[in-house]
């Protein structure tokens, strides 16, 4: 496929020339195709489970088969771009992604679906971490690339807030396959016009790919993110489907951070985490990542169950959130030039535990004004700080790393969303359940089976009917509702514990030629050189994966 173009004028890669920003363009609608696929499939659900007739497990997995597979290859296709070109995984991916779709749009079966959407994560996984570093080298200048990057971001905002409308609105006109269907147009257009326009970018490493450690680290990342998942789906650790993943998700990340510091020709120099702006970003994305998701499911609990409004009324609630994010995305260049990472990041975090302490006051009645005040002071102030974030990370990192080093971020923003869910999930069952205990006229089993989810509750406040069924449900919905308060006071604490985190990050934005090393491209980490020998362990990050949905 590269071949086919390599004789078609093209931007350099690392000159910044004069179609960058038509550069941009291309890489923003890739990501908000991938952006919206994590999302689109969730209001079809329904639809899908009446006509493929799924059981529980094939459901479940026509739901994750997307972002856990995407999650697990984003560091094998991040690095296999660094060494054989970032553009031309990207137009593969591009392929994949389109023929995917169609396969998921006419699937037929349970069976099919699934291995559509295992499909798309490859696709996806190819597609993600390479715009991101093709960013990277067609803006070298640090100061239009915080602009690119705002630009960026502010896209994939808007590609998952899309998503469940977009589905919505097709759902209900065509069927459940045109979700995927409309992908296959767009990828038409964006193959041919990314093989004439991208540029090609390598890492300019030598040696050969590690093939084995890039199985090691996809297995590695898969495993944690479903072990993550399906403790956030209530299975405790000690069940084996949970502990085994959980197991191979911490071992092999460490085998694996070993294999690399011994190896001549790494997949990713792990001395990039010894940065202390590299490492703390990394942990500002999983920790922005934890509160955004973990918030939002709980969100759409609340205004649903206990404020009883429809799918369209709470996913319109929840747009002001969307449009923040976007406003954040849109002046993060500005607001990082004037104050630096340092500031912005911090701040960020502050005015996201201030919003989270607002929403405290939420109870039984709507409260309009306050939930949207509430939710945008949430967007700008995550978003805030993912784009200070994302910026002093992808700065950081050695061009010759760059597409690694966008794989670890987007591995971040996944791993922080699955730990969002795990985490305040778990927050909220073990705040909610206690108050379902010796409630009056209620028999134990029903209140035990109450326990589990407000929906739950409500279902079995039904089957009981009169008194007793009233007194669960109203029991059940004040439950729901401190437990809400005390997951957001959990939630602010962690953010406040980002804010002084982020005090590790850079002061000053600066310049590429005054940022340190790893700022300009082709810079190198301390003491790296063109061929690494081993040396002493550095102290590094654990994190990981791909974004929006």
């Amino acid at each position: 496929m590269a071949g086919t173009t390599g004789a078609v004028a093209r931007p350099r890669a690392a000159d910044g020339g004069a179609n960058r920003w038509v550069v941009l363009l291309v890489l923003c609608v890739s990501l908000l195709l991938v952006a919206l696929d994590a999302t689109v499939l969730h209001v079809a659900v329904p639809a899908v489970t009446e006509d493929l007739r799924p059981g529980g497990v094939e459901l479940l997995w026509i739901v994750d088969a997307y972002p856990l597979v995407c999650a697990a290859l984003l560091i094998l296709f991040g690095t296999l771009g660094d060494r054989v070109g970032r553009r031309r995984v990207l137009l593969y991916g591009y392929g994949i992604f389109g023929a995917a779709s169609a396969l998921a749009a006419f699937a037929d079966s349970a069976e099919v679906l699934i291995a559509a959407r295992a499909l798309l994560g490859v696709g996806g996984a190819m597609i993600m971490p390479a715009t991101l570093s093709i960013l990277r080298s067609v803006f070298p200048d640090r100061r239009e690339r915080a602009t690119a990057i705002g630009i960026w971001t502010a896209v994939a905002a808007v590609g998952a807030a899309t998503g469940p409308v977009l589905g919505g609105f097709l759902v209900e006109h065509f069927w459940w396959g045109s979700v995927f269907l409309i992908n296959i147009p767009l990828m038409a257009v964006i193959l041919p016009l990314g093989a004439r326009l991208l540029p090609e970018s390598r890492g300019g490493l030598d040696g050969p790919w590690d093939v084995w450690g890039a199985l090691m680290a996809a297995a590695g990342v898969l495993g944690l993110v479903l072990g993550v998942k399906r403790l956030g789906a209530g299975d405790g650790i000690l069940d084996i489907a949970t502990a085994v993943p959980l197991l191979a998700g911490v071992v092999l990340p460490v085998l694996f951070v070993r294999r690399q510091r011994r190896r001549t020709h790494p997949l990713i120099d792990v001395r990039m985490f010894a940065a202390a702006a590299f490492s703390t970003s990394v942990g500002c994305i999983v920790l922005c990542m934890l509160a955004l998701v973990g918030l939002q499911l709980i969100a759409v609990q609340y205004l649903q169950l206990v404020l009883g409004l429809s799918p369209m009324e709470t996913g319109l609630r929840l747009l002001p959130l969307t449009f923040a994010a976007m406003a954040a995305g849109a002046t993060g260049s500005y607001t990082l030039r004037r104050i630096g990472p340092r500031r912005m990041a911090g701040g960020g975090f502050t005015l996201t535990a201030g919003s989270v302490l607002l929403l405290t006051a939420m109870g039984s009645y709507d409260r309009p004004l306050l939930l949207t005040t509430g939710f945008v002071l949430l967007g700008f102030g995550l978003q805030t700080t993912l784009f200070a974030a994302y910026e002093s990370m992808l700065s950081e990192a050695p061009q010759e790393y760059a597409g690694g080093a966008a794989a670890i971020g987007e591995t971040s923003y996944q791993l922080g969303a699955g730990m969002g869910i795990a985490v305040l999930g778990s927050v909220m069952n073990a705040a909610y359940a206690p108050g379902l205990t010796a409630l009056p006229g209620v028999p134990r089993d029903a209140s035990a089976a109450a326990a589990h989810s407000l929906g739950e509750a409500y279902q079995v406040a039904e089957d009981l009917g009169g008194a007793a069924g009233a007194v669960l449900r109203i029991a059940a919905r004040d439950s729901f509702v401190h437990g809400l308060r005390v997951t957001l006071l959990v939630s602010a604490a962690l953010l406040m514990a980002g804010a002084v985190a982020a005090l590790r990050l850079p002061r000053t934005m600066g310049t590429d030629e005054a940022a340190g090393p790893g700022c300009v491209p082709g810079a190198r980490v301390p003491g790296h050189r063109t061929t690494p020998a081993p040396v002493p362990p550095a102290r590094g990050h654990g994190h990981e994966v791909a974004r929006p949905s």
